[in-house]
């Protein structure tokens, strides 16, 4: 057991564990509003961004898709427009490039019109296309409709959270595999990494990601939610002058997933993905990949099963798509019909860090909470990278306003 004593010197102000873009724009932000605060970032691999920031398809999303008023509607809005200037700022690779979002069937017309509605109340531009329109955009894409919106661009994430390291100031210690914490609600917080040092704080911040929920179990307090891993599959085009940005299908309103979708990237390649299949591993860039352990701990929670139950259909076409390229050519097909299986080259997976309520209910916000001299950050998929600089801010108030009182 890690021990924590009356007369601790501490190591730091803030400990933040984990080194993606959201632990990183977390630290990057206290220094910034508390100069002179000292905060260490514990990440476990070699350098910053390994798993969902460096592992997505590289979008600022415009928050078209999010419910008005929520935290990822205001923080994709703001964060779209602070992630661009940021870019620009510091030279890191990006382009506004605007997308589509087509529709492919009339029953998906009345979503496509309520995309419009929600965008409008979510402050976005948005531009309303018929059939032949879409040809001005995207002459290979085939669809009964489309909306076009202006603010999404891409960019280099991990480029992106480099900065926001070094930018920070922080202590960042690489290679630091979290094993243990205790913590004295009177005294502070003491973790142990896999190396056996010994890092003291007054406060902690938990951005584990995949891991997040069991930091936050480590630390004593109950997240009331469970990370369940998806794995997001990805083909590279082989042909990428058929597709000129991006280009999106109409989402299904019951999940926070978007669908397969086209995005020709910064460096000019258009990737084309994720699906999203049960990960057998909360790192389970494979299907190859299982870890019994993590395995029996997502299968032992009940909102699992729960979630199996509602959505197997959903689910079944996901798979299907996962263990047949033509399954999934057919999916793409819908929006680019010149697509062959010859054209789709796998590339690097990518797994999402969803929160699943004990009911089965997918957390479709982000979801901060506090405990005791600990602020944990429970649920940021996409688009946290876009919205990363806001999410940093209000993790590093709450932190801060936590390290005044204590």
């Amino acid at each position: 057991m890690v021990q924590v004593r009356a007369e601790v010197a501490y190591d730091c102000d803030v400990l933040v564990i984990g080194g993606g873009i959201v632990g990183l724009s977390t630290a990057y932000a206290i220094t910034r509003a508390a100069p002179g605060t000292r905060v260490t970032v514990l990440e476990k691999e070699g350098g910053p961004a390994r798993h969902q920031t460096g592992r997505n398809s590289g979008v600022i999303h415009s928050g078209i898709y999010y419910r008005p008023g929520s935290l990822k509607a205001r923080y994709a809005v703001r964060g779209a427009a602070e992630m661009v200037k940021f870019c620009a700022e510091y030279g890191i690779a990006h382009a506004v490039t605007g997308k589509l979002i087509v529709a492919t069937d009339k029953a998906e017309l009345p979503r496509l019109h309520a995309l419009v509605q929600r965008g409008r109340e979510n402050g976005i531009p948005v531009r309303e296309l018929g059939a032949p329109q879409i040809a001005e955009y995207e002459p290979e894409v085939r669809g009964l409709a489309a909306i076009h919106v202006g603010t999404t661009g891409v960019c280099d994430f991990v480029g992106v959270a480099r900065q926001l390291a070094h930018g920070s100031g922080a202590e960042i210690r690489y290679g630091a595999r979290v094993e243990r914490i205790d913590r004295r609600a009177g005294l502070g917080v003491a973790v142990r990494t896999r190396t056996g040092d010994v890092v003291r704080a007054r406060v902690l911040v938990n951005c584990a990601g995949l891991y997040c929920d069991e930091v936050a179990r480590m630390t004593g307090d109950d997240p009331e939610m469970r990370i369940v891993p998806f794995r997001g599959e990805y083909y590279e085009l082989a042909r990428p002058e058929l597709v000129r940005g991006l280009v999106y299908p109409v989402p299904d309103p019951a999940f926070p997933f978007l669908g397969v979708h086209l995005t020709r990237g910064i460096d000019g390649g258009v990737h084309i993905g994720p699906n999203a299949v049960p990960a057998l591993a909360r790192e389970g860039y494979g299907w190859g990949v299982v870890r019994p352990r993590e395995l029996a701990g997502t299968l032992a929670w009940p909102g699992s099963w729960q979630l199996a139950r509602r959505h197997w259909r959903y689910g079944a076409g996901e798979l299907r798509r996962s263990v047949s390229k033509a399954a999934f050519t057919t999916a793409v097909r819908r929006l680019l019909p010149a697509v062959t299986p010859d054209d789709l080259v796998p590339t690097a997976a990518g797994v999402r860090a969803q929160a699943v309520l004990r009911d089965g209910a997918l957390v479709d916000d982000f979801m901060i909470k506090e405990g005791p001299r600990a602020v944990h950050v429970l649920n940021a998929p996409s688009p946290a990278a876009t919205a990363s600089l806001p999410i940093g801010r209000e993790v590093a108030r709450r932190a801060l306003t936590m390290l005044g009182s204590v």
